[in-house]
């Protein structure tokens, strides 16, 4: 097991998932309850990251974010901060790769919540924000622990989009995906099969507990 790589894999994981949660919950209500036409655009946008090849996304997101961009030359005149080949660069991919797999367990949950639930509740005196938190947030709560679950196993997954906009640093970039196939290359296939198992078992963990959750939906239909 090269343990700097899970190190890495690890906090990738778990940071992707945080900094996702709330925009990815804003982003999945406004989906869930809009009836702007424009609706099937943004959501096929929102598709692309599941339907393109890794590589295509690593490779315009290399575009967008190195110095040669707008976005890169800002962060770097600015910020002093280089989005390509580093950590923080490679959580920015990481986060937009994976806004799909937040936001759409989310969006089914909220809209599995009948209108008419929050018309009771509004009339009963609750704001929206209160009805929100109060009475939204806790039934939807199984698309949370889905999006959160699915979005931490897809990032540590990840190899094309990770290779392409952070290359393989030691301690920085190199995650476990890419340390599996850096071993395949060196022929150390015993290495490859310990990480590898690591990563089907979290996959395999990250399903249960999505599918977990789906039985515990308060208002699912029979």
């Amino acid at each position: 097991m090269d343990w700097q790589a899970a190190r890495v894999s690890l906090l990738l994981a778990g940071l992707t998932a945080v900094l996702l949660l709330p925009p990815g919950i804003a982003l999945a209500r406004w989906l869930a309850l809009t009836r702007w036409r424009g609706k099937p655009l943004a959501e096929a946008l929102l598709m692309l990251p599941l339907l393109l090849p890794p590589t295509v996304i690593g490779f315009y997101l290399l575009v967008a974010l190195g110095q040669g961009s707008w976005l890169g030359a800002w962060a770097a005149r600015h910020l002093d901060l280089q989005l390509v080949f580093s950590f923080e660069g490679l959580l920015l991919a990481s986060v937009l790769v994976n806004l799909p797999f937040m936001v759409q367990p989310i969006q089914r949950a909220f809209a599995a919540i009948p209108h008419s639930l929050r018309e009771a509740a509004w009339v009963c005196g609750l704001g929206r924000w209160r009805t929100f938190v109060r009475i939204e947030l806790p039934l939807a709560w199984p698309g949370l622990v889905s999006g959160v679950a699915l979005t931490a196993a897809h990032t540590l997954g990840e190899f094309g989009v990770v290779l392409m906009v952070g290359g393989s640093i030691p301690g920085q970039t190199r995650t476990l995906s890419i340390a599996i196939y850096d071993r395949v290359q060196a022929f150390d296939l015993a290495a490859a099969h310990v990480m590898a198992l690591a990563l089907v078992v979290s996959s395999l963990v990250a399903v249960a507990l999505v599918f977990a959750a789906d039985r515990r939906r308060p208002l699912q239909e029979r």
